[in-house]
């Protein structure tokens, strides 16, 4: 009977450590897949990242005055751009070199920046902007070269001609093609990106962000 309990005790002893083993072994494989994830295809992470950086500091926020109608300019502004930018983007079917696309090639990406960098100087926290610039590092210029390459197999020497022309993120002087009008679309804005929308919900943050006003 001793015998029989050792061994009971012993057969307890190793199917707990095995299941550890595979559960360590799960976490390192998931740690693993997902910084492999961060250093090939971060392009997955960055919308959930860029809404959670902005509930994140509208909930932990303690706006200033000044630093919050500061920072509320840059937001309404980075919410213009992208609203500027959705309306005559043109995915996939021809090169969108009208718009703020006459200007700079990426306006979504310098709306987001701008909006961002509006909501960290909004909040009032000495780590929001920091924390910022981290996550502009991390998947901005990965989604630059991603997104050069891509137009750049799709439209070749009309892309090439733009990109010479005209930088990533600082905005020309003057338009690509001075005498280039093309016009603006709320519904294409609606229908590419839902853009509509998500000023609203950009703008809710931030009056949730003006509660904590003192």
């Amino acid at each position: 009977m001793p015998d029989q309990v050792r061994h009971d005790d012993y057969r307890t002893f190793y199917e707990t450590i095995n299941i550890s083993l595979r559960e360590i072994m799960a976490t390192a494989f998931g740690l693993q897949r997902f910084l492999n994830d961060i250093r090939y295809h971060r392009e997955r992470f960055r919308q959930f990242i860029g809404i959670s950086f902005v509930i994140l500091v509208c909930i932990a926020g303690n706006p200033k005055e000044i630093l919050f109608f500061v920072g509320g300019v840059f937001i309404i502004v980075g919410i213009a751009v992208r609203l500027w930018a959705s309306g005559h983007i043109k995915k996939n079917k021809m090169l969108a070199t009208d718009g703020p696309y006459a200007y700079v090639r990426h306006p979504l990406y310098v709306g987001n920046i701008t909006l961002g960098f509006g909501f960290a100087l909004a909040s009032g926290l000495w780590w929001s902007l920091p924390l910022f610039l981290v996550i502009v590092l991390l998947f901005y210029p990965h989604a630059i070269r991603r997104e050069d390459e891509k137009l750049h197999r799709m439209f070749l020497k009309d892309w090439a001609h733009w990109h010479d022309k005209t930088r990533a993120l600082l905005p020309r002087l003057t338009p690509y093609r001075p005498h280039q009008h093309g016009s603006w679309s709320f519904m294409q804005s609606l229908r590419q990106n839902g853009e509509p929308i998500i000023a609203l919900v950009l703008l809710f943050w931030l009056y949730i962000l003006s509660l904590g006003l003192h």
